[in-house]
């Protein structure tokens, strides 16, 4: 459906803040989304964005219904394997098992059917069937030596169940084929890898060389882009110290998602 010029740049201005912040901030997208899905509830990609950002936050249940109600106004399967993915996050490994052998996977592009493979063995893991989840994975796109945008992660995923399965060397192996296609850095093989191998990675400054502005960098994620507004509320609880020496000056460090 159109939307009138100016409401469709607020939505515009949402969605577009939801694809900046989904990775670094998911709770500050999330907020985003949901002020687009109230402007704009019967556009699907609103719908799509809201889900997504759901999604991101663990709010599985909700991603799901927002993504069933983009595939409703689109008649798209493109979301299935997402959709069967918040079926595992909401503890139903069986339904995103059931969802894996539908006629809608057919219909799915070669990178929608690898990450349905992904998700199909992932629900294969959550039953307790690592040998299972194994042979899923065993597929055309695994054995490729062609490299596409889903090879580290497939490799990764294939590499973590031979883990898992007491299947070290082998593990070892796919982990460095994930790490060759992994030009990105989607996945942690390397860290995977060295832990394999018992390296362990220390902090050569050590604790007496551990400076203020080395603490005020260890925060949460989402915390990052706050930083300065809470170096202001230390400024301001300093000087209420100084107005009463009585009460406790320090701030309680919270910020709005």
């Amino acid at each position: 459906m159109s939307l009138p010029k100016t409401l469709a740049e607020d939505v515009a201005r949402n969605l577009v803040m939801v694809a900046r912040l989904i990775d670094e901030d998911p709770e500050e997208a999330y907020a985003y989304a949901r002020i687009a899905l109230r402007l704009a509830s019967r556009v699907a990609a609103v719908r799509e964005a809201a889900g997504f950002a759901a999604y991101a936050t663990q709010k599985y249940a909700e991603a799901l219904a927002e993504f069933r109600a983009s595939r409703r106004m689109t008649g798209s399967v493109d979301l299935w394997p997402v959709m069967a993915d918040c079926e595992r996050g909401l503890g139903r490994p069986e339904r995103a098992m059931a969802m894996a052998g539908e006629p809608e996977v057919q219909k799915l592009d070669k990178a929608g059917q690898v990450e349905m493979r992904l998700v199909a063995a992932g629900a294969r893991r959550d039953m307790g069937q690592i040998d299972a989840a194994i042979v899923t994975l065993q597929s055309p796109e695994l054995a490729s030596n062609s490299v596409q945008s889903w090879t580290p992660r497939l490799r990764y995923a294939y590499a973590d169940a031979l883990l898992e399965a007491g299947r070290e060397d082998e593990a070892r192996e796919w982990f460095e084929k994930a790490l060759e296609a992994d030009k990105d850095g989607s996945t942690d093989a390397s860290d995977r890898l060295a832990a394999l191998d018992g390296v362990e990675f220390v902090d050569v400054l050590g604790d007496d060389e551990t400076t203020e502005e080395d603490a005020v960098g260890e925060v949460a994620p989402g915390d990052l882009d706050h930083e300065d507004d809470a170096r202001g509320d230390a400024d301001l609880d300093g000087e209420q110290d100084e107005q009463d020496e009585d009460q406790d000056g320090s701030g309680d460090g919270s910020v709005k998602a």
